[in-house]
């Protein structure tokens, strides 16, 4: 079974990998990509100010949730940029030798791209960095007392890193980067206009309702409203359906086990493990991950992020909470009387500071 064909409790939005269909629909050119709007004007500022010096642009690190768009807009900038682009990832660079391998292939203007640059060694990121202040490469040849540096020259070149853990970063890498761009989240509207972009890209007839439909159900991601858009033309195929209705777009996602807010099998199976098991919390991250039998890493980038966006959940100093949303849409009633949570405190039993016990 691939990673994406759902069943219960397998998420659509999990990561996998990228099929054609994915490449086809991905935007080449900033006049292409929809949303992002409080941030990308500047980048587009910055590429048009670098190319008119016929200088590198200044290295970019795009941080935010996964599915947002991080490597699609690394793709643009080297687009825009009318250069080359070569890819790889933190974890694939083991050793120093790899990162000198890639820095010396580099042209003038280039861009680098790193996803997950936050998994980068330690030995590997002391590297870079004289390679992304000076273009200069430290590499020391030998061991013991007859070790001996050698400097290469490195040409001017732009690193874009990508992110969804940018307090993972040490400052000293952080502090490297001269354009920080935080992916948010995006709109119903600007899903259902990606939504009827991707279909008119497929050659599929999408009704308004229905893109708007799938647009509310993709948890305020690209990558899943894409997604979600190719399993309703499946079902639309199978069926013979030659135009996608409001009512289509329904009937197939609810066979995704998506419902009308966008929780899928493993977002009801947090929030009732919180909830019925732990009576709504507080509760921590491990142990959630070990009732679920899940990665906390995973919990924390994939589940939560649109738990928390939308109002099912609470991050608290004590662990997870769920919220009165949550217990609503679970169609449980909350254990204390008056809708409180359970671990916080009504807005009228705060208790009032009081002198300490030994005065």
């Amino acid at each position: 079974m691939t990673p994406e064909e759902p069943h219960d409790g397998m998420r659509v939005v999990g990561a996998g990998p990228r099929q054609p269909a994915d490449r086809a629909l991905r935007p080449t050119r900033f006049d292409e990509f929809i949303g992002q709007e409080r941030n990308l004007p500047n980048l587009r500022i910055f590429i048009q100010a670098a190319r008119a010096r016929e200088e590198a642009l200044d290295h970019v690190l795009l941080h935010g949730p996964p599915g947002l768009g991080k490597t699609t807009l690394a793709h643009i900038v080297a687009q825009e940029l009318d250069t080359r682009i070569l890819a790889t990832s933190g974890p694939a660079l083991a050793r120093p030798g790899d990162l000198a391998a890639i820095l010396t292939g580099l042209d003038a203007r280039d861009v680098l791209f790193v996803d997950e640059i936050h998994r980068l060694p330690v030995t590997v990121e002391e590297t870079l960095y004289p390679a992304l202040e000076d273009f200069r490469l430290d590499i020391v040849i030998g061991r013991g007392p007859s070790a001996r540096t050698m400097r290469i020259e490195l040409p001017p070149f732009t690193l874009v890193g990508a992110t969804t853990r940018a307090g993972r970063l040490s400052n000293p890498m952080r502090e490297r980067f001269g354009i920080l761009f935080q992916v948010e989240f995006y709109s119903p509207e600007e899903l259902q206009r990606i939504v009827s972009r991707g279909a008119a890209l497929l050659d599929l007839e999408l009704a308004a309702a229905a893109a708007a439909e799938i647009a509310r159900r993709a948890r305020g991601t690209p990558r899943v409203a894409t997604r979600l858009l190719r399993r309703v033309r499946d079902f639309a195929t199978v069926r013979g359906v030659n135009a996608v209705r409001k009512r289509d777009a329904v009937s197939a996602l609810e066979r995704l086990h998506i419902d009308a807010d966008g929780l899928d099998a493993m977002d009801h199976r947090y929030l009732g493990c919180l909830v019925r098991n732990y009576n709504g919390g507080p509760v921590g991250i491990d142990t959630l991950a070990a009732a679920l039998s899940e990665e906390a890493d995973t919990l924390q980038d994939v589940v939560e992020p649109f738990l928390l966006q939308t109002g099912f959940l609470q991050r608290t100093a004590a662990g997870r909470v769920a919220t009165a949303l949550a217990w609503e849409r679970l169609g449980i009633e909350p254990p204390i009387a008056g809708g409180a949570l359970p671990g916080l405190f009504a807005a009228d039993d705060v208790p009032e500071a009081g002198p300490a016990d030994d005065e």
